[in-house]
């Protein structure tokens, strides 16, 4: 997954937003590679800038600098007129699946109307395009006239992904997309989008704060803090050997079906600064229970510690 040339890469990416405060550094320089065919955790608490880095890699945010090259081109000089294809190429699934719905639209017109927009579908294919779509996401075709509210969550969060596939994308952001959604749901809607991974070649970055979701689907795992990316790892070695104190804070935090167990020691306390004025040096030590003196004073590098584990601690050495 990790070798030849990504089809992603973004390089010290910034989003700060005004305030009367002051800016609010809600992506702060981060950094990560997405490789075609695979499945990107994007995890941090809320108020990281996950969310924020998936609406810059769609455009739907400018960045203050930074780049994110897709397929080699860097997506912030690509102009307005030259959206269109790439916006086809890129498409989201929004977390909440009734907000990212209009209400006034059948579930049929919602999952065509990408293909009326780029030219893709004539009026008397709507309805086979519609009924196909509507039956690759598992829904019945002969719901296609219902409204919106009239299907459970699961199954507009369906309408949502059958409408952002409608085009072809090679890349998919799945904003936390099951989040909203009853846990048997859940599990039911992550095993859609695997199938529908293997399906139809699909990459994704899949942002989410659950991280035993985050288990169950991707295969490498970027973790957030206040707009840094402390730690990169693929899924199985992150899990195995979380170096990042902040990352084995999560991993504690992982509800376990065990009432005899005995739980970990190594648990968040407290809220994340502000995005405002994040602490000096590394932003996580206000809440770190190994921040040292180093870590108020000098900002630690992301820096590889071996086959593609990346950390951003003074506590963890580089590798030799």
């Amino acid at each position: 997954m990790t070798d030849g040339p990504a089809l992603l890469a973004v390089q010290n990416l910034v989003k700060h937003f005004p305030s009367p405060h002051g800016p609010v550094r809600a992506v702060d320089g981060i950094s990560f590679r997405v490789q075609e065919g695979e499945t990107l955790g994007l995890v941090g608490e809320s108020g990281c800038g996950k969310t924020t880095t998936g609406r810059l890699l769609l455009r739907l945010e400018e960045p203050g600098s930074g780049a994110a090259l897709f397929e080699g081109r860097d997506i912030f000089g690509i102009p307005k007129k030259g959206l269109r294809e790439y916006r086809r190429a890129v498409q989201m699934v929004f977390q909440d699946p009734f907000a990212s719905l209009d209400p006034r639209m059948t579930a049929s017109e919602i999952v065509v109307e990408p293909l009326v927009v780029y030219g893709l579908c004539r009026r008397r294919e709507r309805k086979d395009r519609a009924n196909e779509l509507l039956s690759m996401v598992g829904l019945d075709p002969s719901h296609a006239n219902r409204f919106p509210h009239e299907f459970s969550g699961g199954q507009r969060q369906r309408i949502g992904i059958a409408r952002a596939l409608a085009v072809g994308p090679r890349l998919v952001v799945c904003d936390e997309p099951v989040s909203a959604l009853d846990v048997s749901i859940q599990a039911q809607i992550i095993n859609l989008l695997k199938d529908l991974q293997q399906a139809r070649g699909l990459t994704y970055i899949f942002i989410a704060h659950d991280l035993s979701v985050v288990k169950h689907i991707s295969d490498r795992v970027v973790v957030m803090y206040l707009g840094k990316v402390m730690e990169i790892a693929s899924k199985r070695e992150l899990f195995a050997r979380p170096l990042h104190p902040y990352t084995r804070a999560l991993l504690a935090s992982i509800p376990v079906p065990d009432p005899d167990y005995p739980g970990e020691s190594f648990v968040l306390e407290g809220d994340a600064p502000s995005p405002i004025r994040p602490p000096s040096g590394c932003r996580f030590r206000t809440r770190c229970p190994v921040a040292f003196d180093r870590c108020g004073r000098e900002e630690p590098p992301l820096v590889e510690v071996g086959d593609g584990h990346l950390a951003a601690c003074h506590r963890v050495p580089p590798a030799s």
